[in-house]
């Protein structure tokens, strides 16, 4: 099998997070700048196997889309055009850091730590691959 990467895009850094092999195991990858996300990606998947790649939609508690998702798109698209045999999904990522945060309270982490936004970014990738997988198990 193959593993699933999952993506928390911002504007300045981004979260990834990524499946075991087997795909029963989530965890945090890396928190890497935005601007060199890409040759990241291009990086990791010439060395690893990833099968699919899930990246937080973000979008307002309304539902309507937040000022970020126009970037993400973009970032979408590129990937298409570019990697075609890698898919990339969408999948809300509402709350996320706010789950992130919870997380690392509830974990017992320094309240100076939990300033370290990648930290919160690379947490918020492994929710939104948490959540992804649980949604799975439930079709």
């Amino acid at each position: 099998m193959a593993r699933i990467l999952s993506v928390d895009y911002g504007k300045k850094r981004t979260g990834l997070a990524v499946t075991d092999p087997l795909q029963i195991i989530p965890g945090g990858l890396a928190t890497v700048s935005t601007s060199g996300l890409f040759e990241f990606l291009e990086d990791y998947v010439a060395k690893e196997n990833v099968e699919l790649i899930i990246i937080g939609e973000p979008r307002q508690t309304n539902g309507k889309p937040s000022e970020n998702f126009g970037r993400v798109k973009e970032f979408v698209n590129r990937w298409r055009k570019a990697m075609p045999d890698i898919p990339i999904e969408f999948y809300d990522e509402r709350f996320t850091s706010v789950l992130a945060h919870r997380t690392m309270i509830d974990s017992g982490i320094g309240k100076m730590a939990r300033r370290n936004k990648a930290l919160v970014d690379e947490i918020s990738a492994t929710i939104i691959l948490q959540d992804y997988m649980a949604s799975r198990r439930k079709i």
